[in-house]
């Protein structure tokens, strides 16, 4: 697959994320794309003190995953994400898990789209996503003419 511009994090399965049935929980792989998508926004100098600063913080409003392969405790993992489409107050974020090692082939085994809100934080309501948020993620600015916030 061709990616746009994506960040990776990568990291082992630990004891934790083992499920009854000696897999990974599906609440581990959630747990992951949270954290990928944390790292991605603090590599990019947008960390919680900084969207304080701003005013505005985005929010989950809704995950999808696909769990295509089981995964193992000690299986060496890279999470990948990237921004798919923004939009005036909301972005979709697109996140795969891959399973690497050495000499074996790249396997992705779960997808995740996440829909995240962007909120004011003094109201809790949804607010247009500054240009400065945009381009950190390499993203368009947005003009002044822009339809009104979805």
């Amino acid at each position: 697959m061709a990616y746009p511009s994506f960040f990776m994090l990568r990291m082992v399965v630990d004891e934790r994320d083992i499920d009854q049935l000696d897999h990974v929980n599906n609440i581990a792989y959630l747990r992951w794309v949270l954290d990928v998508a944390v790292a991605h926004s603090t590599a990019v100098g947008l960390d919680v003190e900084t969207y304080r600063r701003l005013g505005g913080v985005f929010v989950v409003r809704r995950h999808e995953i696909d769990y295509l392969r089981p995964v193992l405790r000690g299986e060496s993992l890279e999470l990948r994400t990237w921004i798919d489409s923004v939009f005036a107050a909301k972005c979709r974020r697109a996140t795969e898990i891959v399973r690497i090692g050495v000499g074996e082939k790249e396997t992705i085994v779960a997808r995740a789209m996440t829909t995240w809100g962007f909120i004011e934080i003094a109201t809790g309501r949804p607010t247009r996503i500054p240009n400065d948020i945009r381009l950190a993620f390499g993203q368009q600015a947005r003009g002044h003419d822009a339809a009104s916030a979805e």
